[in-house]
């Protein structure tokens, strides 16, 4: 399994100078399975670049997976150039219980008039809509596996299993608030129990935090309290806020990596993930 990031910043999409190590894109993640098979997962701003390198590919099918519909996690579908290709069909999942829109609309509604130029439905790929089973599906030669979010409007996060290496993916997860729909801590934990790498949302720091709470996003401290309550051997910390630069996130990773040193249980390393970072499991 080859997972690579395009974007990881929430909310938002940002620029400028402080930036340039974390990067300014929003959602969108790939992952590759050994069998050959692409999953994209959400369609931020990060989107944009991976559909230039999948034009260059050459890839014509592919599965779509999506988080949830808030803007930041569907704003660069329109400009992701495999779609305006005919011979391109894509699979698209997601949302399926934890939403009552249905995801073509979710998509669609980015191509509107008169917010957009082009209308969904003149676009030249195919696409075909599928529902998430709560038991998981296949995706060639990996296992996926949902979870509900715990953020407004609900959503999904996702573990992706191959050759008995771990991926867990879980942006937008609330872990010091429940909101309906949602799982608690210990439910996340057993989620992710034992995976090689957890990827979660640490959008605020611990004082940030009260100001925000019931805002849908975590704490890097709660992220690495569920790390290490699951006993992951890596971390990821995602959805990096629109206001943190890049000096800011190294200091949070390097604190994180003081309040692991000597506990039990705690992962082997905690990283902040950066546009077009890769990892092989």
């Amino acid at each position: 399994m080859k997972i690579k990031f395009w974007g990881a910043r929430g909310s938002i999409p940002v620029s400028g100078e402080k930036y340039l190590k974390y990067g300014g894109d929003t959602t969108c993640v790939e992952i590759r399975a050994a069998s050959g098979e692409l999953v994209i997962v959400d369609a931020g701003s990060g989107i944009r670049l991976l559909g230039k390198e999948l034009v260059k590919e050459g890839l014509s099918r592919f599965t779509m997976l999506f988080t949830h519909s808030h803007w930041d996690h569907v704003l660069g579908f329109p400009f992701f150039a495999p779609i305006y290709r005919k011979k391109v069909a894509i699979t698209m999942m997601g949302c399926s219980f934890s939403e009552e829109e249905p995801l073509r609309e979710i998509i669609s509604k980015t191509m509107r008039p008169p917010g957009f130029p082009v209308k969904f439905e003149e676009i030249s790929a195919s696409f075909s809509f599928a529902p998430i089973c709560r038991k998981g599906f296949r995706v060639g030669s990996m296992k996926i596996d949902p979870i509900e979010i715990s953020h407004p409007n609900q959503g999904l996060g996702y573990k992706f299993t191959e050759d008995g290496k771990t991926f867990i993916f879980l942006t937008d997860n609330e872990l010091g608030y429940r909101h309906e729909g949602g799982r608690n801590f210990e439910e996340y934990a057993a989620f992710a129990k034992g995976a090689d790498v957890l990827v979660h949302d640490a959008d605020y720091t611990d004082e940030e935090y009260p100001l925000h709470r019931t805002w849908g996003h975590s704490t890097s401290g709660q992220a690495l309290e569920l790390a290490v309550a699951a006993g992951v051997s890596s971390l990821g910390l995602f959805h990096h806020n629109q206001e943190r630069g890049d000096e800011e996130l190294d200091s949070i990773v390097a604190a994180c990596g003081r309040q692991l040193e000597g506990r039990d249980g705690a992962p082997s390393s905690v990283f902040a993930v950066r546009p077009e970072q890769e990892i092989i499991l």
